[in-house]
């Protein structure tokens, strides 16, 4: 478990689990006068922003309130700062209010709003440059659920510390079981069943109502939930919209147009959170494949799609490896906003690829190869990792700061070769 990283406020709620995002939500809030913490329904948003907020308007839990924000949305502001506004895209009218309240009273943490959607754009909507400051909170990351030591930080091996960690308790079944059961706050304590099945609920839900909130004129959510699962079964693959739409064929949503406009709005509810191409020079003739790989914000919503519990999982090690494979892009995702990094995938045209890059900001990078297994698995994996890093001009990137194989367990450890090998379950921020 981590620790807290800053003092909670009065609307602290009781029994909260500290997260990574609390840190990067205080920094934001002592740097800006309004920060939106987004991130898919379900991740703990309002909880992470209760804890720092000193006052709050629900306006999911209060009718009133919306209808308030239209009549009279100055009074809806007021309160002790930070002010916490609730799923303020059910009522868009106030972003542009807070504006002209935090520009007649300059200063910072004044407002926090959080949102499970991006609200149809608006031509009138401010853009909110210089006052607004983003953060995203997703699903808790296996340091946050506990089952991770985070012995070994990220934050260390961008500085290219050492990767020596103790073998954590943690099995690769309960890494299994923890993929299947996802990072939902609420979803901890359950049994894997329970929360596959509620992992399903969820989407049917974004097919049916979340999608439409968007605004859009119609849709149909028998195609999104056949799209869903055609992302699931091509998770932590490049797969592209033809592709996903050769294999919804025969659905009346499925030419790659319209796949495409879904695919925008799966990215607007925050369940769709593809992996983008990372930019970097090559030595070799190769070109860069620029395709995104697919991944959902919780590999536990692809497996509860497929109904891929841990048994049919451990009896398909191909697609189980691409499930932990985006399991490790979430957790590293999650670490890696709290350190001013942001996480790629690198392939050429010669077929070298790295599963993850962590590039920080000043363009320190992680080159990072993702294997389920030990063993012959293992050396594989290094040498796939050195052909891959090998083919980089570095000299315009500078060396990696680690090459680093993440497994399901075991020691964290050095080798002669340059690799570095760690668990995920002793990583943390």
């Amino acid at each position: 478990m981590l620790p807290s990283a800053t003092p909670p406020g009065p609307l602290a709620p009781e029994g909260y689990l500290p997260r990574v995002a609390d840190a990067v939500l205080g920094e934001a809030l002592a740097a800006a006068p309004i920060v939106v913490v987004e991130g898919a329904r379900g991740t703990g948003k309002s909880w992470t922003s209760l804890r720092q907020a000193h006052s709050e308007v629900r306006l999911d839990r209060d009718l009133a309130a919306v209808e308030a924000a239209t009549l009279w949305p100055e009074k809806v502001l007021e309160g002790a700062r930070p002010r916490l506004v609730d799923e303020w895209q059910l009522a868009p009218g106030l972003w542009n209010i807070a504006r002209h309240v935090v520009d007649a009273a300059p200063g910072t943490g004044c407002f926090i709003f959080t949102g499970s959607a991006h609200p149809p754009d608006d031509s009138t909507r401010h853009s909110g440059a210089g006052r607004v400051m983003r953060v995203r909170v997703r699903p808790m990351s296996l340091a946050e659920s506990g089952e991770s030591t985070a012995e070994v930080s990220l934050a260390s091996l961008l500085d290219g510390g050492d990767c020596a960690a103790r073998a954590p308790d943690v099995t690769i079944a309960e890494v299994v079981e923890a993929l299947c059961r996802g990072g939902w706050p609420r979803h901890l304590f359950m049994e894997t069943s329970r929360a596959q099945a509620l992992c399903r609920a969820y989407l049917q839900e974004v097919a049916r109502s979340d999608i439409a909130r968007l605004g859009r004129t119609m849709h149909h959510p028998h195609g999104i939930l056949r799209l869903l699962a055609s992302l699931s079964r091509n998770i932590a693959t490049t797969a592209a919209a033809t592709t996903l739409a050769d294999d919804i064929a025969g659905d009346a949503v499925a030419s790659p147009a319209t796949v495409a406009e879904y695919l925008e709005a799966l990215r607007r509810v925050f369940v769709v959170e593809d992996l983008p191409a990372w930019s970097v020079h090559l030595k070799s003739r190769a070109r860069l494949r620029r395709a995104p790989k697919r991944h959902l914000v919780d590999p536990s919503l692809a497996v509860a799609t497929l109904r891929a519990g841990p048994e049919r999982l451990w009896r398909d090690p191909s697609y189980l490896g691409q499930a932990f494979e985006s399991l490790v892009v979430r957790d590293l995702r999650v670490y890696a906003e709290a350190n001013d990094a942001a996480v790629y995938h690198y392939r050429d045209s010669n077929g070298h690829e790295l599963d993850a890059v962590v590039q920080h900001g000043d363009g320190r990078w992680l080159a990072v190869e993702i294997k389920l297994g030990s063993g012959a698995r293992l050396e594989e994996a290094a040498r796939s990792l050195t052909r891959a890093c090998e083919q980089i001009d570095m000299s315009r990137s500078g060396e990696p700061a680690k090459k680093l194989v993440m497994t399901t367990e075991g020691y964290g450890y050095e080798r002669l070769d340059g690799v570095s090998v760690l668990p995920i379950t002793a990583l943390g921020p």
